[in-house]
């Protein structure tokens, strides 16, 4: 088992048992503060137990179930996400054999392929294939009422929710050097750790008194203050870290300004979205959790590029 990132992941759990202890202690304060400022927080605690609590198991499991658990962890949040995409965007019901193919089909051969580490094939299978069933499949339905339109929407929702976010796991199958005592799975609990804490750092530094809105007409709690402020830390966090993975300091932080601010493009990309269909959150669920998507999208964005600079460092 790798030492190193199960002390991280300790560490996570013991921040976020902390900060629960801490919304416990607020909410009893509802008569005194305002709980919409901080739902967001709230939100965030919620999903950061379920993911690290699997990343966890992940973890203490690895000797006996291999990258299984995590594999499938990524492949569930890619279904979910897709299918919160598909239900925002109206679709008509010609596309269901197409929606069909696209939530159980495309997700499994894509995660399959990461799973067997065939990079040549997972990375052009969707942008490549799959981007070129979509249409066919909408065609031989005969309706050709916004053609364009639903076949872009499905294509988009395939690139964000399944094909960039299966590069998380699939930073699994990077080999780390041959002195390394770090392993892949320590990897990626780090890109999730950093691109978490991003996201949270984005929202309260976004609450400063002095704001200048990215797009206020788009997101109204992503500032260039927010961005910048919170990129700053995290790569200061981020070579902190540099002890659980396999880069020096110097990588480690550029590695984290890179997460930062590709999961803010992640965050507006999203919320544009959301703007557009004229909804707040992703779909939901359980009751007072919001969608799969408005806690992924940093993720989303960031694994790509973190894949593939990691991949270029560790060569």
């Amino acid at each position: 088992m790798d030492i190193r990132s199960l002390i991280l992941t300790i560490i996570v759990l013991a921040i976020l048992a902390t900060s629960s202890v801490i919304a416990f202690y607020i909410k009893r304060q509802k008569d005194t503060i305002d709980m919409r400022t901080l739902e967001p927080f709230f939100s965030r605690l919620r999903g950061w137990w379920s993911l690290f609590t699997i990343l966890t198991v992940s973890l203490l499991l690895e000797p006996l179930c291999g990258n299984t658990i995590t594999l499938i962890l990524f492949a569930a949040l890619s279904f979910w996400g897709m299918r919160e995409f598909l239900t925002l965007t109206p679709t008509r019901p010609a596309d269901h054999i197409t929606m069909f193919l696209v939530l159980f089909i495309c997700t499994i051969v894509q995660y399959v392929l990461v799973a067997w580490n065939l990079y040549e094939l997972f990375s052009i299978f969707i942008p490549t294939y799959a981007f070129l069933l979509v249409p066919a499949c909408i065609t031989l339905s005969g309706d050709s009422t916004h053609f364009l339109e639903r076949a872009a929407k499905i294509d988009m929702g395939m690139l964000i929710c399944i094909y960039s976010l299966s590069f998380a796991p699939a930073l699994l199958s990077l080999q780390m050097p041959d002195n390394s005592s770090i392993s892949s799975l320590g990897l990626l609990i780090f890109f999730v750790v950093i691109a978490q804490i991003s996201d949270v750092l984005q929202y309260v530094m976004s609450l400063f008194p002095i704001r200048h809105y990215i797009s206020r007409e788009i997101n109204t709690s992503k500032t260039w203050e927010g961005v910048l402020g919170s990129t700053l830390v995290v790569m200061l966090i981020g070579a902190a870290l540099s002890w659980a993975t396999p880069f020096s300091y110097l990588y480690a932080a550029l590695l984290s300004m890179a997460i930062s601010f590709m999961g803010a493009a992640g965050s507006m990309t999203l919320s544009a979205v959301k703007r557009d269909r004229g909804v707040k959150d992703y779909g939901t669920l359980v009751e007072g959790h919001s969608g799969i998507l408005d806690r992924i999208d940093s993720l989303c964005f960031a694994a790509p590029i973190f894949y593939h600079l990691s991949q270029i460092i560790l060569k």
